[in-house]
């Protein structure tokens, strides 16, 4: 399996190098994921003794994390959760901004009433998960995951200019980060408990999720959500970027990738409970950090791409502006392989409102 693993990295270098180019327009979220790695990733990666396991070893911890019977404390819906109303929604848009995304056009589709994090997954409650399983992250068992080069010190930039994403260099694979570690070895969470877990893949939000006898939300569910009982407006409030010249969400101001004026506030990750939104009581549905749904991104993934599918994200994060990442609106969408994870993807979960 490691064999076949770095293959699919060096196909997807292959075309990298032969000039794919993410531009201006995009911050390269999307290419921060395991099969477009830096080409010296290879060299690391052959030259030292791998902890990586295969995806049916992924598959078999997901599967086997069985949902406590008991919890230690019995959530409160009401606080935890907002309950969506079922119905028949248009999500999507005929203004499709990035038309490569598969924005448009607008669709009609219905969703049954369900239940949405209000916030999105704290550190402090993936802590909870990982303490009662004993679970380790996928980039945990890799070794590394992706770091925006605005929280790496000049040494640490030198250190690993060679394994920085190609069209995308801002990105870093950086040894040792993962979720417990942001920035790689020497980071730690203090002062961050609050803050949205991140370096967390498909998978582990599927396994949290089952954890707590709950689901991933579907894309549909997560724009309908997003959207607040509003028709056709970009953002979960409306329109309007800032109402009242005040900041709803946690995006970067200024010039990027060097230079963020924090206006909001925040450099990196804000608190879950920082932004509300919308009249469904959530908090950071857009911006801080993408959100995993449980669609997959081609259907066609399923037979063609079966061992490390494209899933669909939502949301945008603290790195979108719209000058080259407008994809904080309620109908943007983007993706990354299951196995991927980022300094700026995250997760929250959802439920079937008929289940008792």
């Amino acid at each position: 399996m490691l064999v076949s693993f770095h293959n699919s990295i060096l196909l997807s270098l292959c075309v990298l190098l032969l000039g794919v180019n993410f531009g201006a327009a995009d911050c390269g979220c999307g290419a921060a994921n395991r099969e477009k790695a830096a080409e010296k990733y290879l060299e690391r990666a052959n030259s030292e003794p791998s902890t990586e396991e295969s995806h049916d070893d992924i598959e078999e911890t997901i599967i086997h994390i069985t949902p406590r019977s008991v919890r230690p404390q019995e959530e409160d819906l009401e606080a935890t959760m907002s309950l969506i109303p079922g119905g028949d929604y248009t999500i999507g848009t005929n203004k499709a901004v990035f038309e490569a995304d598969l924005e448009s056009p607008e669709k009609k589709i219905h969703v049954d009433n369900f239940y949405l994090d209000k916030y999105e997954v704290s550190n402090e409650k993936f802590r909870e998960f990982v303490d009662a399983t004993g679970y380790k992250t996928e980039a945990e068992k890799f070794g590394d995951s992706f770091v925006f080069e605005g929280f790496l010190d000049d040494a640490t930039k030198e250190e690993n200019k060679d394994f920085r994403v190609v069209g995308a260099e801002w990105w870093y694979k950086i040894k040792g980060a993962n979720w417990e570690h942001p920035e790689g070895e020497g980071s730690d969470l203090t002062g961050r408990e609050n803050h949205p877990v991140i370096h967390v893949s498909w998978r582990d939000a599927v396994a949290y999720c089952k954890w707590r006898k709950m689901r991933l939300p579907t894309e549909a569910e997560w724009e309908v959500a997003c959207r607040g009982g509003k028709k056709q407006r970009l953002f979960p409030w409306g329109d309007k970027l800032m109402p009242q010249d005040k900041h709803w969400l946690n995006i970067w101001q200024g010039e990027f990738p060097q230079g963020n004026s924090k206006e909001d506030g925040f450099m990196g990750t804000c608190p879950v409970d920082q932004f509300h939104q919308n009249s469904y009581d959530l908090f950071n549905i857009v911006g801080n950090v993408w959100e995993w749904t449980a669609d997959l991104w081609n259907p066609e993934d399923v037979e063609k791409k079966p061992e490390n599918r494209n899933r669909v994200k939502k949301g945008g994060s603290y790195l979108c502006h719209k000058s080259y990442c407008y994809r904080y609106r309620c109908a943007a969408r983007s993706q990354n392989t299951e196995d991927s994870s980022a300094g700026n993807l995250g997760f929250r979960c959802a439920r079937d409102a008929s289940r008792e």
